[in-house]
């Protein structure tokens, strides 16, 4: 028997005893605020299965997806769905560190640091759109300006 197998015996197990238990009386377990963990324990599976065997890079990217969900999932549960109108960017960030992190624990395949930059771009500037920061972004095309200015000036006073 896997040990993959015995962990979802066991998950299987305890969500039973959990729901059982809870359908008695005998604890009483809030399914609407608390089913995100299931998520979280979904992915937290799937990292599990990978650092077993380091083989499956595969596995990352559902497991960080997962687990990024799960935590906004449960974030939202217990304080409040309206938060979704601010977090929604992590369901950008959910696959796009999944490929990063793919990237860096698997056989550092370039073609995962793509759409993973792209996913995280996105996402960090939705996130900051919903800050003070944002306001300042003009800024970057200023210094990236200056700095073509300034590579510019020095190549020509190179060669001439």
């Amino acid at each position: 028997m896997k040990i993959s197998d015995f962990i979802i015996g066991l998950a299987l197990v305890v969500l039973g005893l959990i729901f059982l238990f809870e359908n008695f009386g005998i604890i009483e377990f809030d399914f609407s605020r608390m089913w995100p963990l299931i998520v979280i324990l979904a992915g937290s599976g799937f990292w599990i299965g990978f650092f077993r065997s380091r083989k499956d890079s595969g596995l990352i990217l559902p497991g960080t997806i997962l687990l990024v969900y799960g935590f906004l999932f449960l974030f939202c549960a217990l304080y409040g769905w309206w938060y979704m109108e601010n977090l929604w960017p992590g369901f950008l960030f959910g696959p796009g560190i999944g490929f990063v992190l793919m990237y860096l624990f698997g056989e550092k395949e370039v073609g995962l640091l793509i759409p993973g930059g792209i996913l995280l771009g996105l996402s960090i500037i939705f996130f900051l759109r919903y800050s003070v920061i944002l306001d300042y972004w003009p800024l970057i095309l200023i210094a990236v300006g200056l700095y073509l200015i300034y590579k510019h000036s020095k190549s020509k006073g190179e060669s001439e």
